[in-house]
């Protein structure tokens, strides 16, 4: 897979004692599509059975028929979008999973990534487990099926005592949902009420489209139980550790609609661009964003340093996953399939050009020379976040360590490799400051601090938590 920046992770929504679940969830899962765009799935409960209907493919595609949802009957769903981090991009890997074993029907959902996957499949397998898939979130189902716990909840505390990494889970049984959020908190998960349903999402923006009021966070180590009464019950069974939210969901996965760990993520991203023109100013008369997460950040760096903003670059919003180039080169043409610069902007002009991140630096190296191309005189890069150079383990889809430009070189020397005039990136501690969070978050992306451990070496692949030949051929 060409990696060009890092790849949202998953997607997690459900809704319970509402008559319309199935479609709610719909929209839910449309209002987070931007977290995962390869397969997408809706379990429902009747209160008798579970229901299922998932696919590869985007959310309006998936269920565009009506007839889908005829299928999809009850008044508890939960659904799931889905990025490939652990497993191949294939069918047998859409979620949500759902499995029928001598405790009854369940269906889980699961945002993250679980670093001890590999060890626990093994031993699963030692004992006998089959695996039908080559996601890290059978295991879960595993180790409920192997829990020596009777009641539900008593299992799923079990087996997540088991796991480390990051999670957030919905499950589903024909009377119940329940959602349970890692200890570390490294993926945001909310809680809303629409009428009297409670409504679970991975960001507050899906509660918007179904206008479902927000009510709180799900706090990291939480297990929120919805009831039959109409309420919710609340247990924080797991050990207590001080919670380690993911920054990057600030700089470019979440929704810049959405509050996440307590901030408005529009609003921070902003501030990383104002932050970012503090420590980096240059002359220059225009700045323009990469779109569309670099946008905000533009206009924040625009506004501290006094520069005109403008849309220099224009992002065609229909561009499918995959295109057919033309025999005859064009230069440049994955970029500007996707971007076209505005030259009446940029003609004779020295420009600033704001962007999230860089993985690789090709596709920055393109952008820095379209921007030459329209006729800049000056291009100035600005990063609004520090160097990318390690690896995610817990849910993002980054490439290896080898892979990633700033592990192996230099400020200078990926500035020269882009062909910028000058490269600036958002300094680690102007980060945490512009979040407003206390040090206690995960940078690992950044720093190669790891908040929990990961057994193999740290600068493996990890997607490679499964050797299946179809988990190396994404």
């Amino acid at each position: 897979m060409n990696f060009t920046r890092p790849h949202e992770e998953c997607g997690v929504f459900g809704i319970y004692n509402h008559k319309e679940a199935a479609n709610l969830t719909y929209l839910g899962l449309y209002a987070l599509q931007h977290r995962g765009q390869e397969s997408c799935g809706i379990v429902s409960s009747d209160g008798l059975h579970l229901h299922a209907h998932k696919r590869m493919g985007l959310v309006a595609d998936v269920f565009g028929n009506p007839a889908v949802f005829k299928k999809l009957p009850g008044s508890a769903a939960i659904g799931h979008v889905r990025y490939s981090t652990a497993g191949a991009s294939v069918e047998k890997n859409v979620q949500p999973i759902m499995v029928d074993y001598s405790r009854g029907s369940i269906a889980v959902a699961h945002n993250g990534n679980l670093v001890n996957a590999q060890i626990l499949k093994a031993e699963l397998e030692a004992y006998g487990s089959i695996f039908q898939t080559t996601m890290d979130t059978e295991i879960i189902i595993h180790l409920l099926a192997v829990a020596r716990t009777n009641s539900l909840v008593d299992r799923i505390v079990e087996a997540l005592n088991r796991i480390k990494g990051a999670y957030c889970l919905l499950f589903l049984t024909k009377s119940r949902m329940i959602a349970v959020r890692d200890p570390n908190g490294f993926r945001p998960l909310c809680l809303g009420k629409l009428g009297n349903a409670w409504v679970v999402a991975s960001e507050s923006c899906a509660l918007d489209l179904i206008e479902a009021t927000f009510v709180r966070e799900i706090e990291p180590g939480e297990m929120v139980i919805c009831t039959r009464d109409g309420g919710i019950k609340s247990l924080f069974p797991f050990k207590k550790v001080a919670p380690t939210p993911c920054i990057f969901e600030f700089v470019y996965f979440a929704r810049p609609d959405s509050q996440i760990f307590g901030k408005n993520v529009y609003l921070i991203r902003k501030e990383l661009g104002r932050q970012l023109a503090r420590e980096y100013p240059v002359e220059a008369d225009v700045v323009i964003s990469v779109p569309d997460s670099g946008m905000p950040a533009a206009m924040g760096y625009a506004e501290e340093a006094g520069i005109p903003f403008e849309l220099g670059l224009i992002r065609n919003h229909y561009v499918g996953r995959t295109f057919i180039e033309p025999a005859q080169s064009i230069r440049h043409f994955g970029v500007k399939i996707k971007l076209n610069p505005v030259k009446e902007l940029l003609k004779g002009k020295r420009v600033v050009v704001i962007d999230d991140s860089i993985v690789r630096g090709t596709t920055s190296r393109k952008i820095v020379k379209m921007v030459r191309q329209a006729g800049a005189t000056e291009v100035h890069m600005r990063i609004s976040s520090p160097p990318t150079s390690y690896p995610c383990y817990y849910g993002i889809d980054t490439p290896n360590r080898k892979e990633l430009i700033s592990s192996s070189h230099t400020v200078e020397e990926v500035c020269r490799y882009i062909t910028a005039d000058s490269l600036g990136y958002l300094s680690s501690e102007g980060l945490v400051e512009a979040v407003g969070l206390s040090n206690e978050v995960c940078k690992a992306c950044f720093s190669g601090a790891y908040p929990i451990a990961f057994p193999k070496p740290m600068d493996n692949n990890q997607r490679e938590l499964f050797e299946e030949g179809d988990a190396h051929n994404e």
